[in-house]
């Protein structure tokens, strides 16, 4: 009978395990479930059916010892009685060493001569556990002392500058992962086809009213040629789109309605219409824009008068 309770409570917890192992692997969040209130809604669900099914097991248990007969259920008491004796026994033994108290039948070898009032001590040594972590301190700061002070190890403030320099250098290269992180200093020209495909996107829906489908321009200006308003390259244009166009005119800012993420993506997918033909163009508007970290062959095909406006005003920057 104690063996199918004790197979039956196994069962439970191991299904009850697999399914918060299942949950948690799903959710993908890891130890921020625990901030949920959900989480302890349901864990507190799960400890009133622990509850409920240790109360089925008990009764289950009653019901079984009615069906015995008189000696099995006398030999099933004794049984239980022994194994409640014998049950954590080597806690309570181990328990009593670590305390190092004598048992109530042998105090009298301790009990000290002086007496007050017919109270009397008892001369109990200090407990083992205590005793050990007492010497295991002494040897902690020995160890300490030689290794700071004589041997002049790191202080405090070399650890702190070491742990900020690694810090900085695990949040970098976490910003390189994580794309809605992305402003107007990190941001980096997207060539990947499914960036470029959600930019179109965005593109479609938000920008072809003010500068067309092939970014020809209407209201908005040519998006083909290499004038630029605000400025050309992918951090002019990722800024332009999250800042907004001149004051009092131009388009809105979109930082409100795109994540960063989006904003690179559809900067990077405007950036793509350079050197391509619209089917209306519309004229030129802004400065001459070259990017001033593009190799010097690239400026072949400029006419000379435009790399003297670009060299004057590479000059002056």
């Amino acid at each position: 009978m104690r063996t199918t309770a004790s197979f039956l409570r196994l069962l439970f917890f191991f299904i009850l395990s697999i399914t918060t192992i299942e949950w948690v692997y799903e959710t993908n969040e890891e130890w921020a479930m625990f901030t949920q209130p959900f989480f302890w809604v349901i864990i507190g669900t799960v400890m009133l059916f622990a509850f409920a099914f240790e109360i089925c097991i008990e009764a289950l248990k009653s019901i079984l010892f009615r069906t015995l007969s008189i000696e099995q259920q006398d030999t099933y008491l004794k049984k239980e009685a022994l194994r409640k004796d014998n049950q954590f026994k080597w806690f309570r033994d181990t328990y009593k060493k670590l305390l190092g108290s004598k048992a109530i039948e042998e105090e009298h070898e301790i009990i000290l001569d002086h007496n007050y009032d017919g109270i009397q001590e008892l001369d109990n040594n200090l407990p083992p556990w205590w005793v050990y972590m007492f010497y295991a301190t002494i040897i902690f700061a020995l160890v300490y002392f030689i290794r700071f002070e004589v041997f002049n190890d790191y202080n405090q403030a070399e650890e702190y500058e070491a742990e900020i320099a690694e810090a900085k250098i695990e949040i970098e290269a976490w910003k390189k992962t994580a794309k809605d992180l992305v402003d107007v200093n990190t941001v980096t020209l997207l060539t990947d086809a499914s960036d470029l495909k959600i930019g179109k996107k965005i593109f479609t829906t938000n920008c072809i009213a003010c500068h067309k489908a092939d970014g020809g321009g209407g209201i908005g200006p040519n998006l083909t040629d290499k004038y630029w308003i605000l400025g050309g390259g992918i951090k002019n244009v990722f800024n332009t789109i999250s800042e907004g166009g001149r004051s009092g005119k131009g388009m809105i800012s979109w930082k409100s309605d795109l994540k960063p993420a989006e904003m690179a993506q559809v900067a990077s997918y405007v950036l793509s219409f350079q050197g391509t033909i619209p089917a209306e163009p519309k004229a030129a508007e802004g400065d001459l824009w070259i990017d001033p970290n593009a190799p010097i062959d690239t400026q072949e095909a400029i006419p000379e008068v435009e790399k003297d406006s670009i060299t004057a005003e590479l000059t002056i920057k």
